[in-house]
């Protein structure tokens, strides 16, 4: 892309700004600069009017989940289905490792903390050390999605090469960016973060199919015949991947996704909820929850919506390519976003200015036909790691794991 033809695009959206310190710039600076002008969507900027307006919900309704007693009774039906899945190559791992440590403190991508007590345990390594398990328990080694973004790309690469994938065959894993959605002020000015850089942040926990086709790997599905895909948060450093109980139950059940899921701590709990919405698999999310939805009981006499997602799906790839991205809403959402000012000082501000664009995978799950949500027990799958300390922390996330037998 020309100066020129970058100019045309801006114009035509009244963005002009964002060549202001053009001619300041070496030639490195202009030509990233023009590349990032060429590759963005600037169309979610006409959404700006959406905020604030709501998500305009349909009807909820619950969804049953398949319960721990009912997993122990069929457990080697399940295992043995899903051993046989995983062995013939039809699994696959996608990592969200897009994050930067920034609210624990560190500069670096949030795989990399440090959670060791004793000896260094990496966030990263947990998870790698986790799949591992599945490794070893089918004699099949699992392909690896890590799906990054612009900020922290290169130093996942490179850490993973320095730690020699923590013992998974490097052949096996392929890194990703996800697909970035430019950030606005509340007027749907553009933000710069850099006098060569439109502020930027990642398209929403939806975009990692998207960006996995952009990038040309929904070829490697085709080509390996992988048919089930268990997509991953980086934090949770106790959840097991792709392991066989959970891939059995839910290929038997011959549904569109599978979704793990523990029992609420308390109706009010601050998570999502699987649920049906207008008689499709959706999610409702925790401040959504109706007086009346939080006292319903099922037949059992136990709560209604009583299941939180603990953000690890199992899509089945074939039905991937009907959800598209035109089919899902845009949420604006707003954010503390840095931006330099009209002096060309960095600020990061302490409240948000502006507003971001993301597509959820609650929108993603909503496209399609049918899912299972998997009980499985907190304390052995979920240790979340947000906070350095208190709820959802470094701190509880060390207890759970020592509780589990891993040596930290």
């Amino acid at each position: 892309m020309t100066r020129s033809e970058a100019l045309d695009k801006l114009s035509s959206i009244g963005q002009e700004h964002v060549l202001k310190y053009f001619d300041e710039l070496d030639e490195g600076g202009q030509q990233a600069l023009l590349t990032q002008i060429e590759e963005t969507d600037f169309s979610v900027l006409s959404h700006i009017k959406e905020a604030g307006s709501g998500s305009g919900r349909g009807e909820f309704s619950p969804l049953a989940a398949m319960q721990r007693d009912e997993i122990i009774r069929r457990e080697k039906e399940f295992h043995d289905a899903g051993c046989d899945v995983i062995k013939a190559g039809k699994t696959a791992a996608l990592l969200l490792a897009g994050g930067m440590g920034t609210r624990l403190g560190s500069d670096n991508p949030k795989g990399m903390y440090d959670i060791g007590l004793t000896k260094p345990v990496y966030i990263f390594q947990r998870i790698v050390e986790n799949l591992l398990d599945v490794v070893r328990e089918t004699d099949t080694w699992i392909r690896l999605f890590v799906m990054t973004s612009e900020k922290n790309h290169q130093a996942t690469v490179d850490f993973f090469e320095e730690k020699d994938y923590f013992g998974y065959r490097r052949d096996r894993v392929v890194f990703f960016k996800q697909d970035m959605a430019p950030a606005c002020d509340y007027n749907g000015k553009l933000y710069m973060e850099a006098k060569d850089r439109i502020s930027t942040s990642p398209n929403g926990n939806a975009g990692w199919y998207s960006s996995m086709v952009r990038a040309g790997l929904d070829k490697i599905l085709t080509d390996e015949g992988i048919e089930w895909i268990d997509v991953f948060a980086v934090d949770n450093v106790l959840q097991r991947i792709c392991d066989p109980c959970f891939v059995g139950a839910t290929a038997l059940a011959g549904v569109s996704v599978g979704a793990k899921v523990v029992k609420k701590a308390a109706p009010d709990e601050a998570v999502g909820v699987m649920c049906l919405e207008d008689g499709r698999p959706s999610i409702v999310e925790y401040y959504e929850l109706s007086k009346e939805m939080m006292e319903a009981k099922d037949a059992n006499g136990d709560p209604a919506y009583n299941f939180g997602v603990i953000l690890n799906y199992l899509f089945h790839a074939p039905e991937l390519a009907a959800v598209t991205e035109d089919a899902m809403p845009l949420h604006v959402v707003e954010k503390k976003i840095p931006y330099i000012d009209d002096a060309a000082n960095l600020v990061k501000p302490d409240k948000p200015n502006g507003y971001k664009f993301e597509q959820l995978v609650l929108d993603m799950i909503h496209q399609l036909d049918s899912c299972l949500p998997y009980e499985v027990i907190r304390e052995h799958e979920f240790a979340p790691i947000k906070n350095p300390t208190g709820k959802d922390s470094v701190e509880s996330a060390r207890e759970l794991c020592k509780a589990d037998g891993i040596e930290l």
